[in-house]
């Protein structure tokens, strides 16, 4: 039995029909950029997390970066975040000249430490940038206290937690801007790279949608005026050349036509999908006991983007189940404060201790919806005979 940790292929499959349906009709169609199906799938995802403005952009790295120019966020200033996720939080802290400050991680949910939040706080501090890792939503109602508190913006990390939920609101949607990513292995991924923000915010709406677009025509010129109020006056776009007259230094990052038809397809489905991540993540928590499964906390709504269990030596469990035709894997392995390109070497290893625990202990298992019950238990019996024989 061969089976891959992640399997978009099968997804594809049974959405077949509609999705190269829905392909075929922009192709035809000849508008290939910011056109109608991305209008609407930002309407249906907005409609989805209850929220004021989805903006779509080329990915979920870029939504990140776009929320902390939005924000303003820059050199000199200091954003707090957790050490224990993928590289593209971090980065883009870096990209937009702040410093990002590492709070420990709670090792019964993976997710940032929130009581260890308010020592790191300094006068250079502008942001707390939580990260919902795996699918499950970090403390809310302490950071945005804590927030409020400090006068600190929040961004959230939910490029992997599409969907959960925090106490009944959408995972996303309870800071100032949302940060989603489309990558073609998450819970609702495209066939390509795509990313999203969202907000309740309209001002950050329109510097979103004037970021994402070289700060051009009226969407620059209003951004500009709403992010320098002692402005000076500034010529005003030409209607008929709009997108000629740039108000500042943005990106090209916007999601195109196709990969929008393609989410609009699997949007509807998503619900359902979680629902199965998380039976197949009870399943395995009921069968392996013994081992340090990951932990849901009361109120959330875990939607287990990956399952991440903890095992002494996570590699001889890899190199086990890779024999049986299981693929698993580590996430993630070296933790950001420990990484050159995050601290030039600067934070000592120990300094985060939980972080680098879980980078060493950590192992996910298949858990994607399309998986067989025959599939989870082989996986099961595999795990039981690893640790049976190690």
């Amino acid at each position: 039995m061969q089976i891959p940790i992640m399997n978009v292929k099968k997804q594809y499959e049974m959405l077949e029909d509609e999705i190269d349906y829905a392909l075929l009709n922009v192709l035809s169609s000849g508008v290939y950029i910011l056109g109608e199906q991305v209008e609407r799938f930002e309407e249906e995802f907005a409609k989805y997390n209850k929220v004021s403005h989805a903006i779509a952009v080329g990915n979920g790295t870029d939504a990140l970066v776009i929320a902390l120019n939005a924000l303003q966020i820059s050199v000199g200033d200091e954003v707090i975040t957790t050490p224990s996720t993928f590289y593209a939080t971090t980065e883009a802290i870096l990209r937009v000249g702040a410093t990002p400050v590492y709070v420990d991680i709670n090792l019964d949910t993976y997710l940032i430490d929130e009581t260890k939040i308010e020592e790191k706080i300094t006068e250079k501090t502008k942001a707390i940038l939580p990260v919902h890792l795996y699918g499950q939503c970090a403390n809310m109602d302490e950071i945005l206290r804590i927030a409020k508190k400090y006068h600190l913006f929040v961004i959230e990390d939910t490029c992997q937690a599409v969907g959960a939920k925090y106490k009944g609101k959408k995972a996303g949607t309870m800071g100032d801007i949302g940060c989603f990513s489309f990558f073609p292995t998450k819970n609702l991924g495209g066939v390509g790279d795509g990313g999203m923000l969202v907000t309740n915010n309209s001002n950050l709406s329109t510097i979103i949608k004037s970021l994402r677009a070289h700060c051009s025509g009226m969407n620059g010129y209003n951004a500009y005026h709403m992010m320098n109020p002692n402005h000076q006056e500034v010529m005003k776009p030409s209607m008929d050349y709009a997108k000629y007259y740039h108000y500042g230094v943005g990106y090209n990052s916007r999601l195109d036509e196709l990969q929008a038809s393609v989410l609009r397809v699997k949007l509807p489905h998503l619900d359902e999908w979680n629902c199965l991540r998380r039976q197949h993540a009870e399943y395995y928590k009921e069968q392996l006991k013994d081992f340090k499964t990951p932990t849901e906390v009361e109120g959330c709504y875990h939607t287990f983007h990956l399952f991440v269990l903890r095992v002494e030596n996570p590699k001889y469990y890899i190199d086990y189940l890779s024999k049986k035709g299981i693929q698993s894997g580590v996430y993630y392995p070296v933790p950001m404060h420990l990484q050159f390109g995050c601290s030039k070497g600067e934070i000592k290893q120990g300094t985060l201790k939980n972080a680098e625990i879980l980078a060493k202990e950590s192992l996910a298992l298949p858990v994607y919806p399309e998986l067989s019950k025959e599939e989870l238990n082989y996986i099961v019996n595999a795990m039981l005979e690893a640790k049976h024989e190690c």
